[in-house]
């Protein structure tokens, strides 16, 4: 066997599994190289094997004494590090079951089969609700491309219906969208971009595209000059459309640090009276928006324009006659 696949089967057996509290003698790895892969070798040819190695720039950590022991030092990712991933995948409404547990294998595996069992996690998160689109990284991917490619995209998407049936809407449509921006938003990602056929702005979420969009030869239409990404992520709720407009809120001086949140700290706040402030902001006058406003419980009050308190009037009119 040669020395070069040799070293590298080493380097492997080192890495999966020795650490500071799993080091390998020389005699286990001779023996697990021969084991392993029919390798065989000698004493001698493992210390030279590893000071190749480590003047190539790998930690190994030597123990000197009648039988050498040797593990690896410092690793890309600390234990830490690893555990902060795992959080990560575990809790994110974007990456499926599925990936998780093949994602979390993989962050596994870059430490030593003795640490692994460190890596377990105890942690429960609140509400986690998973996707079912196991196309959602190639979906990613593929509008992530066409956005540096600038090209435009089409695809299918789909919705629910009442018996929580998956159908493609508008009986199947190919949406065609010339994508600008990948947001992230309330652990979801949205694809924002314009629509020639609408004439303005959308957003579509990742996880609801049917399938792989299919990036086409026709170049996007470049955003507007006005176009800021900041400012649409702010107004649009969640991502959801509707009309923007400026409207005056007032609000109990316990909700500065919520507003401070929503809209940024560029926010312009007057005191309204002993217990509450009122802030002027742009927001998307949508169902979305009126929930958010009914949420607080009688804590935010729309001030102005008219318009908009009248149609928060008679959304509430039309939910109280929905109840049973």
């Amino acid at each position: 066997m040669e020395s070069k696949p040799r070293i590298l089967y080493l380097l492997r057996i080192l890495e999966q599994y020795t650490d500071e509290e799993h080091p390998l003698t020389t005699k286990q790895l001779i023996e697990m190289l021969n084991e392993k892969y029919g390798i065989s070798t000698y004493r001698t040819t493992i210390a030279k094997d590893v000071a190749a190695l480590q003047e190539f720039g790998v930690d190994i950590v030597v123990v000197h004494s009648t039988q050498c022991k040797y593990f690896i030092g410092s690793r890309q990712f600390e234990l830490p590090e690893l555990k902060l991933l795992i959080d990560a995948v575990e809790s994110s409404k974007f990456i499926t079951s599925k990936k998780s547990d093949v994602l979390i294998k993989k962050i596994h595996m870059l430490t030593s089969n003795g640490q692994v069992k460190k890596l377990k996690r105890n942690n429960y998160v609140s509400g986690r609700i998973k996707p079912n689109n196991e196309q959602i990284y190639y979906i990613v991917d593929t509008i992530n491309d066409a956005i540096n490619e600038g090209k435009q995209i089409s695809f299918q998407y789909y919705e629910y219906t009442g018996l929580k049936e998956k159908v493609l809407k508008n009986k199947g449509e190919v949406y065609t969208v010339s994508p600008y921006h990948l947001v992230w938003n309330d652990d979801y990602y949205y694809v924002v971009g314009y629509s020639e056929k609408r004439e303005k702005i959308v957003t579509f979420r990742v996880d609801r595209i049917a399938s792989q969009p299919d990036i086409l030869s026709v170049d996007a239409v470049p955003a507007p000059e006005d176009f800021d990404i900041v400012e649409f992520t702010k107004q649009v709720f969640y991502m959801y459309d509707g009309e923007a407009v400026l409207v005056d809120l007032k609000c109990d001086n316990s909700l500065m640090k919520t507003m401070v949140d929503r809209f940024g700290e560029d926010i312009t706040t007057l005191v309204y009276d002993e217990n509450s402030f009122k802030v002027t902001v742009e927001v998307s006058t949508s169902p979305t928006f009126f929930g958010w406003i009914f949420g607080f419980g009688g804590k935010v009050l729309i001030l102005s324009p008219e318009s908009v308190k009248e149609e928060y009037r008679q959304m509430i009119v039309q939910a109280s006659e929905n109840i049973g």
